[in-house]
């Protein structure tokens, strides 16, 4: 029973793996391109120079190379910050694996180590829900308490709540669409249209100020791209030019309504963890479900609140159950009598009771009421008072 199930405790460690990965993979990506991308325009204006040194004057050459050297320092700057972000990713991957690989070094669940283990686990976990959560002043605490850095996704999130935040209060899809920029070739292969939804927004706000010839030009430049795939909305974007923002018809008032930044917004934040394999429920989420899986019965989701059982997590529609809603019902073979009244177990050190109106209830908690009345039980559903003496034993078979 203490043994270790590695396989088990490693299932839902993935996204923990891959995500430093990732974020490495495209750093040294947008990396490279960048550098490339400055070196060719570079390389095109030195034999422009070259090219015209008969006609050039001695300050215009060292006015162009000035500028190229000045390119060439800011691009330095630019790939050694990126050298150490990488580093650091690096670094941070190599904790996380000799973290999990820790787990193989454990013989049994009840050595302190692995309770250790455990405990930094859920400071993870729970780091992750506040990160989600934008609770990032506790989950920084929480970080520098258990030095957890190498643990923790910070900057993606940052990144993810800065974004977020841009659309929902400022409107803006700036930092969004030169995310895009970024990630184009990424997004291509997941299929996203996460940029046309930006697109098409910007075209929008530009219809509900009535800028009507800026937004056909923005249209040609930046939807017209989009046809082979989006041609129908791109057809009803351009419509959209002929109604005003209170417009009573459907299709053009749904376009209108800024709830639309919310959905971008949340776009947005399902289409990062897509791209660095972070699962789009908090981790946190995923495990309780798991437990509250195996407890879910069809008196959980019964109607009548008496069939509920007080002690069962699933049974709190307000708290927990919330998490359970979409559960399926677990499967047991044999079945369990819980009283209603303490919420225990009924066996054969704690017995059913048959009261004479036929409601059955465990020999503990009866007991324990007789004691306190006088040998007098009251039925919690009907009401009815009996002697403890009327009770019957009941046997299941």
């Amino acid at each position: 029973m203490d043994k270790i199930n590695v396989n088990n405790m490693l299932a839902i460690e993935e996204p923990f793996m891959k995500a430093p990965l990732e974020q490495l993979k495209r750093s040294i990506r947008q990396s490279q391109k960048q550098a490339e991308r400055e070196t060719a325009q570079i390389n095109v204006a030195i034999n422009g120079m070259i090219k015209k040194r008969d006609t050039l004057s001695t300050e215009e050459m060292d006015k162009t190379l000035g500028g190229l050297i000045e390119r060439l320092q800011t691009l330095k700057r630019k790939l050694e910050e990126a050298k150490e972000e990488e580093a650091q990713l690096i670094r941070r991957s190599k904790q996380r694996a000799a973290d999990l690989n820790e787990i193989n070094s454990f013989a049994s669940t009840t050595q302190p180590e692995f309770q250790r283990w455990c405990r930094t686990r859920m400071d993870r976990v729970l780091i992750d829900y506040m990160l989600r959560n934008g609770n990032v002043d506790t989950a920084q605490r929480l970080i520098e308490h258990g030095n957890l850095e190498h643990f923790a996704d910070t900057s993606l999130f940052a990144l993810v709540m800065s974004t977020e935040r841009e659309l929902r209060e400022n409107h803006s899809c700036r930092d969004a669409l030169q995310w895009c920029a970024e990630n184009r070739s990424a997004l291509r292969k997941v299929q996203s249209t996460l940029e046309f939804e930006l697109r098409l927004q910007e075209f929008v706000e530009m219809a509900r100020e009535r800028k009507v010839t800026e937004a056909i030009a923005y249209s040609k430049k930046y939807l017209v791209a989009w046809s082979a795939t989006e041609l129908p909305r791109i057809q009803r974007a351009m419509a959209l030019l002929a109604f005003s923002p209170d417009t009573e018809c459907a299709p053009y008032r749904n376009m209108f309504d800024m709830s639309r930044w919310d959905y971008l917004a949340h776009q947005f934040r399902m289409v990062i963890f897509q791209l660095f394999d972070l699962p789009a429920q908090p981790l946190l989420h995923l495990l309780l479900q798991t437990g509250l899986s195996a407890l879910k019965t069809q008196a959980c989701v019964s109607e009548d609140p008496m069939e509920h059982n007080r002690n069962c997590p699933v049974c709190h529609v307000d708290t927990l159950g919330r998490l359970a809603q979409d559960l399926p019902l677990s499967h047991h073979v044999n079945s369990n009598l819980v009283c209603r009244i303490t919420g225990e177990k009924m066996n054969e050190d704690n017995p059913p009771m048959r009261l004479p109106n036929g409601y059955v209830y465990s020999y503990g908690s009866l007991s324990e009421m007789a004691s306190k009345n006088d040998g007098k039980i009251k039925c919690p559903r009907s009401g009815q008072a009996f002697n403890i003496s009327e009770a019957k034993k009941l046997f299941v078979s």
